[in-house]
């Protein structure tokens, strides 16, 4: 078997600030859609891989309601 070595992956390690003043902020930048789940994983410090994750099984699971919120947390806070 070869080694396999990690050392060119594209990790880039989440941030631990907290948040600035207390505000939600959308991260377009980092954002595939609107920005939601980045600014979710930015506000709580955690990757945002597991917050696109939840975000799919919680539709799956709700029966589409959580796509109706992220619709509603993206445009309110866009504003």
């Amino acid at each position: 078997m070869t080694d396999l070595r990690f050392e060119d992956s594209a990790f880039r390690p989440v941030s631990s600030r907290a948040p600035r003043s207390g505000q939600f902020r959308l991260n377009k930048a980092r954002g595939k859609i609107m920005g939601v789940s980045a600014g979710i994983a930015d506000y709580f410090g955690i990757d945002v891989t597991l917050v696109r994750i939840a975000w799919v099984v919680g539709t799956l699971v709700g029966f589409g309601s959580l796509l109706l919120i992220y619709l509603a947390i993206g445009l309110i806070a866009d504003s």
